[in-house]
């Protein structure tokens, strides 16, 4: 049986750098172009992929050093314009999960136009995780039921998540080489 949903964990471009004796900005730019990005999302549609995540900023990012935090927005800023400007060619819906209104005030205005102007499209559901950690959307769920005075079980606490909606992920792949999950989608 083929997967439905797909979930990239992207790992190791630290790692490869060292090896290669190149800059972590090379390696990040390197890995997430929109080029090779749109490669992935082609290629994950021939085989019938219905739904892609993507993981591009977890919360514990943050706690890396300024310069190269501003250099993996630099790059998520770049993809989102392209994607921005090819919208309507590639016809892929796009939705953002994680705490959007951390970002830069320009990456997150350039996000809320790709999911608005991709709202409609079906091609496939490209889900990418931006100051996205599962710990962390576990607990802003659990308060948002708390704030509506909501009694939790399962299928309640699945609609206070950010990823409400979403079937779950058939196939996680690490690119690193790591064998762990680091908290991305646990509920």
């Amino acid at each position: 049986m083929k997967p439905n949903h797909i979930g990239i964990i992207p790992d190791g471009n630290r790692r490869w750098a060292k090896i290669g004796g190149i800059s972590e900005y090379l390696a990040h730019t390197t890995s997430g172009n929109y080029n090779n990005l749109l490669g992935l999302l082609n290629a994950a549609e021939k085989e019938g992929i219905k739904i892609f995540s993507l993981w591009a900023f977890s919360t514990e990012n943050w706690k890396r050093n300024k310069g190269e935090i501003n250099e993996l927005f630099d790059v998520i800023e770049r993809v989102v314009d392209n994607f921005n400007i090819a919208a309507s060619q590639n016809k892929y819906k796009f939705i953002v999960i994680g705490r959007k209104e951390k970002l830069p005030v320009q990456l997150y205005h350039k996000i809320e136009k790709l999911e608005k102007i991709t709202k409609n499209y079906t091609r496939m559901l490209v889900v990418v995780g931006v100051d996205y950690g599962g710990r962390d959307e576990i607990l802003r769920a659990v308060n948002k039921a708390i704030l509506r005075g909501k009694e939790l079980d399962e299928k309640n606490f699945s609609k206070y998540l950010d990823t409400a909606g979403i079937p779950d992920q058939d196939l996680i792949i690490r690119t690193g080489g790591e064998k762990r999950l680091s908290g991305y989608m646990p509920f």
